[in-house]
This record gives C-alpha cells, structure tokens and sequence, in this order.
C-alpha cells in the first residue's frame, strides 16, 4: 500500500487492511510491524491499563513466521498486529475471564476464532482486561483499569473494555471482544470506535464443555478504528470471506430510527437522542428513507435479558471457577440472585424467541434501526469490582440500556461514532435482521463515509485520521 514503510511513526496508527496490504506486498516486514506495536504498548500501558499480558517474545516470533510464510502474498491479516480478550483461549496463556477464581493453566489450543485469526495472519501481541466473567460494563480487576483514551477518567467500557482501549490508543489495528450484553458495542462506544455483533449462527461463544455461554447471547466480534477493518476481522473470524467486501447500499434503504428507551425508568439523555438524529438526517440526506419507529419493547423483555445475566453466572462457575471463594463480592451476589430466580424463573428458549418474534416485523419492514449507543456518558474510570452489587447494576442498566435487547433477538447490530459531547465520543447502534451483517456493515460504512470520526484520541502518539 502506497506510503507504508518502515518508519515506525508511519506504522503504528495505520488500518489494519493497509498493514496487512504492506506486507503481502513485501514493502515492509511483518517484524518491524509487530515491534513498532510492543513499542507503543510500552510506550502508553501504564496510563491505558489494557492488557494483561504482553506477549513480546511470542508476537516477535510469530512476526518472523509470517514473513518467512510461503503464502504470504495470500493472508489476509498478514502481519496484522491483534489483541485478544481474556475470555478467548490462546496456546501457552492462561484464560482467566478476568478472575483470580479461575485456573492460571496455560490453554493448549488457541479458541477456533483465534486460531482463524493466526492463520490469516494476524500476529497476537497480548490478552487484554476484561471485567471478572463478562458480567459488566467496565474492565477493572485488582491489577489495574482499563481508560477510555478519549477520557481517561472514563471507563473503555466492558465487558471488552481491554479490547477497545488498545485500539484506541494504536497498540494493535484489531481486537477480540466478545458480546453477550453489548460488549462487542460498549467499549466501542466509549473508545469512538467501530465494533460488530454477529447474529445467529456466526461466531457463537462456547463453554469448555461446548455449550452456548450465556444461554446462547454470547458471540465473538471484531473491535477497529474503521468499517474495514472491522469487517475484515468479522470475516477471517467466521470464514465468511465475502463479509470482508463492504459496498455502498445499492439502493434507498428504508431505515427505522428510535431513542424509545428500552426499559422503564431510563432516561436518555439529550447528546445522544442528538447521535441518533445527526445519523438520521445524514442518511436521509444521502437518499434514503428515514421512518421514526419504536421496538415493541415490553417488561418481558427486559426480564427475560436480567433471567440470563444473573443465571448465567452458576453455568460459568461450575465450567470456569477452580475457587470460588476468590470471586468478587458482587460476583457471588449476582450469582446467588440468579440461583433463586432459576428456581421460580429459569430461562428458557421460549423467552428468547417470543421477543424475535414480536420485533421481526419492525426488522423485516426497515432494512435496518438505529438508537443510541448509550443513554449517558460512559461510568467512571475507577474500581468498580470493589463497589457492591447494587451500585454496579444500577450503573450498567441506567447507562447501557440499548444492547441486550439485541442479544436476545440474535441479530447482528454494531456501533459507529458520531459526533462528540465534551470530548467524549458518542455513537449509535445499526442493528439488522438475521443474516444481515453484510446490510449492517454497509450502513456504518454510509455514516462513515458521510461523517468521518477521526481514528485515534489524540495525546497517545496516534496520527489521529
């Protein structure tokens, strides 16, 4: 790709389809693409607090690998510079799940996404935080919190919040979240980058023992700076290859918008009412059809979403914990609520698809919906897993209202930036029906196109564009 090199100020920062493009083409090597990434992994962590581990002698190996590959010129993420969340098994690390109640056992086999990923070409440099069992909306443990680079005083979200931060501040091109509640989209949110959920039957989340996680809500999705590369990274994680082929909707789309909270009591808050708008009046200005219509929300729904985050934590325990004296307070209270719901209220499929079926029309009649991303600014940037139970709920339902309902139905939804308030980034979500990802993916990239964001927060060492 015309004017990568080798410099190391003209790497880091750069899209992960033109690195990748670099070094197919042999105009710059894949180890000088990896270590100008560790370079600034070292350069900003101790004020990012993404990761958890860095894996600079593994990633620099790897980097070799790739450009001694015989197929190089063939790889799609070749020499790509990637970040996996620590949920994600990856060959020689520990999967804690962002507990000290898990096993410190090192996997003996990448997770089949990630092995996608490296057989793309895609070079590992480190695992990044994650909240204890994906359960909430912000990514601290005892060893540190991970900072919206925008704001570090905020919050890079969660549960994937590790994964947005260090795109946001060029530590790698792409990363691995995964999105059970909203936290392929959150971090995203936080860090104004673009992230995706897949819907059914793409990227599906499993436990040791292969079942679902989270009763089936949970899936793997991509975390970029860009549309391209997120659905570059959705593509080589599926084996959908043609998903990595954006192109501009063909024709009007009919495109339903809505700020209708999702719950009763949430109150959204003007910035955000205005992202959702400002995305409206873009695409209508570009030729589509822009119709205001609410989700058929109702009380059902939301209490089916609450069934499956607090009994989801019993599954996990039992796959997952090797001490369950070590989990966080608020851990074992949402556990314990979650058992005395299973005994009156256990979840069910029937739950899940009497919300498909109520929000299928909404979905087949608009080629896609657009909400906020949030109701308000993202939570502080502090040690929420000390704070009790009550406190952390409260913040997660108050402030990231929109995602779950998405989670339940199955479908695919993402998150781009637009606009800002405060210097903090705002976004919205483009949610589609089932097997739409390509519609969503070309959406973003319509708001991308007409309402560029820039990439990177400044003050990290970032070009910004």
């Amino acid at each position: 790709m015309s004017g990568v090199t080798a410099a190391d100020g003209q790497l880091v920062g750069r899209p992960a389809v033109e690195l990748a493009a670099a070094v197919r083409s042999g105009t710059v090597r894949a180890v000088d693409v990896v270590r100008a990434h560790l370079d600034q992994i070292a350069s900003v962590e101790h004020r990012l607090g993404a990761y958890v581990t860095v894996m600079q002698r593994e990633a620099m190996a790897a980097a070799e690998a790739v450009d001694a590959h015989p197929n190089r010129a063939s790889l799609p993420l070749a020499g790509v510079p990637v970040a996996i969340k620590d949920v994600a098994a990856v060959a020689g690390q520990p999967t804690r799940h962002g507990s000290l109640a898990t096993s410190p056992a090192p996997a003996e086999a990448d997770e089949e996404v990630v092995a996608r990923w490296r057989a793309a070409g895609a070079v590992i440099v480190g695992i990044t935080r994650c909240c204890e069992l994906s359960l909430w909306g912000t990514s601290d443990d005892p060893s540190g919190t991970a900072v919206s680079p925008w704001q570090p005083t905020r919050t890079a979200g969660g549960s994937s919040g590790g994964s947005g931060a260090a795109v946001a501040a060029g530590t790698v091109a792409l990363s691995l979240a995964t999105d059970g509640l909203g936290s392929a989209r959150i971090p995203p949110g936080c860090c104004g980058l673009v992230g995706i959920k897949p819907g059914r039957g793409l990227a599906l989340e499993r436990m040791p023992d292969g079942r679902p996680f989270w009763f089936g809500m949970s899936r793997y999705g991509p975390i970029a700076t860009c549309v391209a590369d997120t659905a570059l990274g959705l593509a080589t994680m599926t084996g959908r290859p043609e998903l990595a082929d954006v192109t501009p909707p063909e024709r009007p789309l009919t495109v339903a918008v809505s700020w209708a909270p999702p719950a009763p009591g949430i109150l959204v808050s003007r910035p955000w009412i205005d992202a959702a708008a400002e995305a409206a009046r873009l695409l209508r200005h570009a030729g589509h059809r822009i119709v205001h219509a609410d989700p058929p929300y109702e009380l059902a729904t939301v209490v089916a979403a609450l069934l499956r985050w607090t009994q989801t934590v019993s599954e996990d325990v039992r796959q997952l914990v090797v001490d369950p004296d070590a989990l966080q307070e608020r851990t074992r209270r949402h556990g314990a609520l979650g058992d005395r719901l299973a005994r009156r209220f256990p979840v069910s499929d029937a739950q899940a698809e009497r919300w498909h079926t109520r929000v299928e029309p909404l979905l087949t009649d608009h080629d896609v919906l657009i909400t906020p991303m949030f109701a308000k600014a993202p939570l502080r940037a502090r040690a929420w897993h000390r704070d009790g139970w009550l406190a952390n709920v409260v913040a997660n339902l108050t402030t990231y209202p929109f995602a779950a309902a998405w989670n339940l139905a199955d479908v695919p939804a993402a998150t781009v930036p637009m606009g800002s308030h405060g210097g903090q980034p705002l976004a919205v979500q483009i949610i589609g029906r089932r097997g739409s990802e390509a519609t969503v993916l070309s959406v973003a990239a319509e708001l991308e196109r007409l309402a560029p964001w820039p990439r990177h927060a400044p003050a990290w060492g970032v070009p910004a564009a």
